[in-house]
């Protein structure tokens, strides 16, 4: 099982979600951290990862830790903000 660590930005992203989309993408991270599972893809042109949970993306680091740095809509800006 892998530590979830959410940057201060990626916590006010989750805070701003409406509940219930909220308790889908701590679900989603919280299975990838106990089990591996997920919609998990490399990022491309940059260093990191993506977990698709819906409509949200959290876009993360990873070794023993998941490092949450965002968590927002795919239609927004979620791959171009750091």
């Amino acid at each position: 099982m892998k530590t979830i660590i959410l940057t201060a930005a990626a916590a006010r992203d989750l805070d701003g979600l409406p509940a219930k989309q909220r308790q889908q993408v701590s679900d989603g991270l919280a299975e990838y951290a106990v089990s591996g599972r997920g919609d998990v893809k490399r990022l491309a042109g940059r260093d990191g990862y993506r977990l698709r949970v819906g409509r949200y993306r959290v876009v993360f680091d990873e070794d023993q830790t998941i490092l949450a740095i965002y968590i927002g809509k795919r239609e927004t800006t979620s791959y171009r903000r750091n």
